[in-house]
C-alpha cells in the first residue's frame, strides 16, 4: 500500500509538469508559426517593393510597343520601299514582330490576361495588315496604306483596346 501511495505521489507530482510541458509545447510552436509567417510576409513586402519599379518598367515596354504597333503610327512609321503590296505588307508585319519580340521577355511581369491581350492586339494588328493586303482594290503599297488607315478611322485599334486594359490594370496596382 505504501508503494502504491509513493506511485500515485509521483504521478501528482509529474502530472503538473506533463501538462505545463504540453501548454509550453503549443505555446513556442505557435510562437514559432507566428514568427516564420512574420518572418515570410516582410520578405515578400520587401520583395514586392523591389518587384514594382521592374512591373511599371514592363508596363511602359508594353505601352511603347503598343503605341507603336498602332496601325495609324505604323504607317507613318514605315515607309514602303517600293510600290508592291506583298512587299510592304511583309515588312510591317517583320517590323511588328521585331518589336513583339524585344519585349517578349516583359511578359513574366504582367498577368496572364494582359500578356493575352497585348498578343491578341498584336496578332489582330497582323491580321488587319494582311486581310487589307488581300483586298483586290488594293493594288499599290501607298493604296495598302491608305485602306489602313481608313480602316482605323472608323473603328479602334486593337492596340487601343489592349492599351485600355493596361492602363486599367496599372491603376489597381496602384
Amino acid at each position: 500500500m505504501e508503494n502504491f501511495t509513493q506511485v500515485l505521489n509521483y504521478i501528482a507530482y509529474l502530472l503538473p509538469a506533463i501538462v505545463v510541458g504540453i501548454v509550453a509545447y503549443y505555446f513556442f510552436k505557435g510562437h514559432t508559426a507566428n514568427e516564420e509567417g512574420r518572418r515570410r510576409f516582410l520578405l515578400q513586402k520587401e520583395a514586392q517593393k523591389n518587384m514594382l519599379p521592374l512591373r511599371l518598367q514592363a508596363y511602359e515596354r508594353f505601352t511603347l510597343f503598343l503605341e507603336r504597333i498602332a496601325p495609324n503610327k505604323l504607317m507613318v512609321r514605315i515607309a514602303p520601299f517600293s510600290e508592291d503590296v506583298e512587299e510592304y505588307e511583309k515588312l510591317l508585319t517583320r517590323n511588328i514582330e521585331q518589336e513583339f519580340e524585344h519585349n517578349i521577355a516583359q511578359q513574366i511581369y504582367v498577368t496572364n490576361d494582359c500578356w493575352n491581350m497585348i498578343n491578341a492586339a498584336k496578332n489582330a494588328t497582323i491580321q488587319i495588315i494582311r486581310k487589307a493586303a488581300m483586298n483586290e482594290k488594293v493594288d499599290s503599297a501607298g493604296k495598302l496604306r491608305e485602306t489602313i488607315i481608313q480602316h482605323f478611322m472608323d473603328e479602334t485599334s486593337p492596340s487601343q483596346k489592349a492599351m485600355l486594359y493596361l492602363k486599367q490594370e496599372v491603376s489597381e496596382m496602384m
